[in-house]
């Protein structure tokens, strides 16, 4: 399956989504923040990040930037609680690849990544 990197500052979101992520055949790395999550993503070279909107250090709109800079073909699910269609629009338009929303449910979530790494949204 894919290599993803989980980006939230919540170590509880992170959890639960490896566990989620795990249980659907992925390999998970994590950052705690969007500057760790540069520097992974430069390491690693994931197939896909999902990455929480709203960090203490950068807000993930930054780090979505940030990444594409890194790499055009970046695959980057955002995954937020806030689910306004103004929150999704803006993603879309910064180049995220789709929106998991908070709390997580494993169907949606993998649902959006098999999605995602398919090339769709």
């Amino acid at each position: 399956m894919a290599k993803i990197l989980m980006v939230d500052d919540s170590a509880l979101s992170r959890r639960m989504l490896r566990t989620i992520l795990e249980e659907g055949g992925h390999t998970v790395i994590e950052a705690p923040d969007g500057f760790a999550a540069l520097e992974q993503y430069s390491l690693e070279r994931p197939d896909l990040v999902t990455l929480d909107m709203t960090m203490k250090d950068m807000h993930g709109l930054d780090v979505l930037e940030e990444i594409l800079k890194l790499d055009k073909d970046a695959t980057v699910l955002a995954a937020s609680a806030d689910i306004q269609k103004s929150t999704r629009q803006r993603v879309l338009e910064k180049g995220g690849k789709g929106f998991v929303p908070k709390p997580f449910d494993a169907e949606t979530v993998l649902t959006a990544v098999n999605t995602a790494l398919e090339g769709g949204l």
